[in-house]
């Protein structure tokens, strides 16, 4: 009797948070959308999508692969890292720097074949990479659940996450770059003006207590938005303050996979909360924030890429609420806005693609 009483608890309880403030996973996706798919070129595991100035995209293949995309074409970069590719790890993020059209630099976040999270710079010359530099390994390494989304901020810093790699309470550890949003400067030092002082890794942290971090993008106001995925529900998007906790895994809106409840964020106010957060989950992976012409009224919306959700997802400016999801029959892994205003996304499949939003009207 006691048995099924608590498990009848547990779903009431599971049916209570579709329906609390702030989560977004009851709503339902929209088939109908104002644009139109338009399938540019085929890729085989897209990962991550960089635009560049001029127009072209970078989009990194977990497996190891780089391709240039250049009016409808997509043209294979050589001089790739080795990698370790594995389930969720291999070659992940990229991203232009911020001087790109005067230095070709581009920074790139992979898993090295030590398993070591690891951020690297590079030249982009023709269809090459060449000065390949890694800048910064993770030690300890791990499993899965790596992270490594790369943002530049307005400071000219590097910002990277750091996902638990499948360990949860080492994301409470101070001095273990786990569950971590690392602050850095473009040589992959610990940034000036950090919050923590102490070992390398502290010296570098900006905030903790990350579960697996696939989002993070600056607004126009200078906000550092950064989603992650909870585990059995609690799909978290936080708005990131320098030198706070964001509880995981003390705290979360979801579950163990087991069943058993984890501690709501409620029951610990000194730890920060989710501005949103979605049960049942949408699996985001890909932040951008909208400007442009194609979509006018988005501009200053978060785009979130959803994998499970098979779409993809706005939300308010402020991150205050979901404004609109859109049932693509897709896994969503990246979405990128470029300097034209065009939103560009990528397939999650073997045989993925990249895609670009055309509006109606077009």
């Amino acid at each position: 009797m006691r048995l099924g009483w608590i498990v009848a608890v547990l779903l009431m309880t599971g049916a209570a948070l579709a329906q609390e403030p702030g989560n977004m996973g009851g709503l339902p996706a929209r088939a109908e959308a104002p644009f139109r798919l338009e399938r540019v070129v085929p890729l085989t595991l897209p990962w991550a999508i960089a635009p560049l100035p001029g127009g072209d995209l970078l989009v990194t293949g977990k497996g190891g692969r780089l391709w240039q995309v250049s009016h409808g074409q997509a043209e294979e970069i050589r001089g790739l890292p080795a990698v370790r590719y594995e389930g969720q790890i291999g070659l992940l993020d990229i991203a232009a720097a911020p001087d790109f059209v005067t230095t070709r630099r581009v920074f790139l976040s992979y898993v090295a074949e030590d398993n070591a999270l690891t951020l690297a710079r590079a030249r982009l010359a023709g269809n090459r990479l060449t000065e390949l530099t890694p800048l910064w390994r993770q030690s300890p390494g791990g499993e899965g659940q790596p992270g490594g989304i790369i943002a530049f901020g307005p400071d000219g810093m590097v910002y990277l996450s750091v996902g638990d790699r499948m360990q949860p309470d080492t994301a409470q550890q101070p001095d273990n770059p786990r569950g971590k949003i690392l602050r850095l400067t473009p040589e992959g030092q610990p940034a000036p003006g950090n919050p923590f002082t102490g070992s390398p890794t502290r010296a570098a942290t900006w905030s903790e207590g990350h579960r697996n971090p696939y989002g993070l993008a600056f607004a126009p106001d200078g906000t550092l938005w950064e989603h992650e995925m909870g585990p059995r529900g609690g799909d978290e998007l936080n708005r990131i303050e320098p030198g706070r906790n964001y509880g995981w895994p003390l705290v979360s809106n979801g579950d163990h996979y087991s069943g058993w409840p984890i501690p709501d964020h409620y029951t610990r106010p000194d730890l920060a909360a989710p501005v949103l957060w979605w049960t049942p989950v949408i699996a985001p992976a890909g932040l951008a924030v909208y400007a442009g012409h194609d979509f006018p009224d988005w501009t200053g919306s978060l785009l979130i890429g959803a994998l499970r959700g098979e779409g993809l997802v706005r939300v308010a400016p402020d991150g205050t609420s979901q404004l609109d999801r859109w049932d693509l029959g897709m896994r969503v892994r990246d979405v990128a806005v470029d300097g034209a205003g065009h939103v560009w996304i990528i397939s999650d499949a073997e045989e993925g693609a990249l895609y670009r939003l055309v509006p109606l009207s077009e």
